[in-house]
């Protein structure tokens, strides 16, 4: 039955990221201090931490390529996810088949290869490990992890090279053993993008509402429970609360895992009862012996001692360790909304690369109006800081806004902007592709030329009534037909039938082209209105009734009695609109 249930996570993981899966949560990075750089340019951050994968591309990225580069990393991604939430699931849910197998099991530490004193000769501790590595739940955990779960084990032990260093120097510096590193081994697999099912996200496995209490952003553009440098300064601060609460790792371990109110009232119902301040790691083991605890919290201790064991000597169990560089990057401060794509194509690297530094940005972007703090590939802080200089703030998004019309689809609005309908959904974590609603904002990552055209348009100032959109449009050097066509809100076939153009739609710079039908009626009524002093408007996308009242001063009725409009009626893009007087 578990097998199976493996199978299909995996399965329905692939799917949902070739067709509809939703990334992950969200969170953003402290503001820097506003003196520390211009409101123009990016600003290097220095590397704190040791060293990291370069993530170099062989080619020079291109839109496409990068746009791809990141759909097949989502999907990657998600079958690596699946993975660790099966095996993750099934080691919160290994119980004992009887309340016999929970007896502390003194004579059985010939179980554990060469056993305790061996065991203490090889290696160094600074969690109590040799006096509780005989306890049968330890056991029952050292075979699980070399039996049912050694494949995704063997894949942790390998991610973890890349952050041990940091999380032991993060831990250090709170005066905290550095062996505390192997929680994040138990809570995720050291995997930033990890989610249970009650909704605990990235390495550390917070909660959205401890995560915020200990200075996390969490919203729809960030998730800095999946920042492991954030991430792993939070579970520090919060594990250093509990230790000093308790005066036991082991208390402070499984508090972290229950709350610090169940092990708190736990500990009053002990017989005998003891005062907090005399608590040590046996004391939890007195708490084990009791019901006061979930079994989950009562084997979390036991699963800690039980990885710590296979993570401190590998080899030992049998598993192999790869050599992995560490956690490290340069870093450049953004000073507003600035496209993954973007830089990772400024940086000479791949949006996986990008993505892979940064997890805690969900929408292929930074946020809007925010300073932001975007880490790059070590060495190529320097050559992306004088790129990013000298960028037009219009080609720093690689992405548009549409705006749900009557009977769209996700997948038609994938089709229309030649996205993925994944990264689309990647994109727009809260959007449920089943229910969209009219008039309802999606985030489309569209990268390259397309983007940069739409960007314009929406620079541009909004239509004043009485004036007519443009009929003509003269070509610049490098524009494409379909560039052209998204710029005006048009198809590529009208643009190529109105200027007789064959299929391959050659032009040339220079070249004057239509770029509105030419019996545009609502072109007409416009200018027909303006010779008439009548005031129009034409109605841009994501406009509503509501807005436009309060722009020109008249109430929504008067609104829809000018127009014509029957009461459940919506605004149409690219409709002239009358204003009442």
């Amino acid at each position: 039955m578990r097998g199976s249930r493996v199978s299909v996570v995996l399965v329905l993981a692939i799917v949902a990221a070739c067709g509809g899966r939703s990334s992950a949560p969200p969170a953003t990075p402290a503001s820097p201090s506003a003196s520390s750089t211009s409101n123009s340019a990016p600003v290097p951050i220095s590397a704190s931490v040791p060293a990291s994968q370069d993530g170099d591309s062989s080619e020079a990225p291109v839109s496409d390529s990068l746009l791809l580069a990141a759909d097949t990393a989502e999907l990657r991604l998600a079958v690596d996810s699946a993975a660790d939430e099966a095996v993750l699931e099934e080691l919160a849910e290994a119980h004992p088949k009887s309340e016999e197998a929970e007896e502390i099991a003194g004579d059985e530490t010939e179980k554990i290869p060469g056993g305790a004193e061996a065991l203490a000769d090889a290696v160094t501790w600074d969690i109590d490990v040799e006096t509780f590595n005989s306890h049968a739940r330890v056991q029952y955990y050292l075979d699980f992890f070399q039996g049912r779960g050694r494949e995704r084990m063997a894949v942790w032990l390998n991610r973890m090279p890349r952050y041990e260093a940091m999380i032991r120097e993060r831990l250090q510096q709170a005066e905290l053993p550095g062996d505390l590193v192997y929680l994040a081994l138990i809570e995720s697999g050291f995997s930033n993008t990890a989610t249970s099912r009650a909704k605990a996200v990235g390495m550390w496995q917070f909660m959205k509402a401890t995560g915020k209490g200990y200075g996390l952003r969490i919203d729809s553009w960030v998730d800095e429970r999946r920042d492991p440098m954030r991430a792993t300064g939070a579970a520090v601060r919060h594990l250093r609360g509990l230790n000093r609460r308790f005066n036991s790792l082991y208390l402070a371990a499984a508090a972290y895992n229950a709350g610090s109110g169940k092990v708190s009232r736990g500990l009053g119902r002990l017989p005998d009862e003891e005062s907090e301040s005399t608590n040590s790691d046996a004391t939890f083991f007195r708490l084990y012996e009791t019901k006061l605890l979930k079994r989950e919290t009562k084997d979390y201790v036991p699963k800690l001692i039980a990885a710590a064991l296979i993570a401190k000597q590998p080899e030992r169990y049998g598993f192999r360790v790869e050599k992995a560089k560490a956690f490290a990057y340069d870093s450049i401060i953004v000073p507003d909304m600035t496209g993954l794509d973007v830089l990772a194509r400024l940086a000479d690297t791949t949006v996986a690369a990008i993505r892979e530094l940064n997890p805690q940005y969900l929408r292929l972007a930074t946020p809007p109006g925010t300073r932001s703090v975007v880490r790059l590939p070590v060495r190529h802080g320097p050559m992306t800081e004088a790129a990013y200089a000298v960028l037009p703030a219009r080609q720093r998004v690689t992405f548009v806004e549409h705006f749900v019309a009557r009977g769209e689809t996700l997948g038609g609005i994938a089709l229309r902007y030649r996205v993925n309908q994944s990264l689309l959904l990647a994109s727009n974590p809260k959007v449920k592709s089943r229910s969209l609603q009219i008039g309802q904002r999606i985030v489309v990552p569209t990268g390259g030329a397309l983007s940069t055209a739409v960007a314009r348009r929406m620079a541009e100032p909004v239509v004043a009534a009485g004036t007519t959109r443009r009929t003509f449009h003269r070509v610049q050097r490098g524009e494409t037909i379909s560039e052209i066509a998204d710029e005006y809100g048009v198809t590529q076939r009208e643009v190529l039938a109105w200027n007789g153009l064959d299929r391959r739609g050659r032009i040339r710079s220079g070249q004057r082209i239509r770029v509105a039908a030419p019996e545009d009626r609502t072109a007409q009524r416009v200018e027909q209105g303006a010779r008439r002093g009548v005031k129009t408007h034409i109605v841009r996308r994501g406009e509503t009734l509501k807005g436009l009242a309060r722009r020109y001063g008249v109430s929504i009725q008067a609104l829809r009695k000018a127009n014509g409009m029957a009461e459940q009626e919506t605004l149409r893009t690219g409709v002239s609109l009358r204003i009442p007087g």
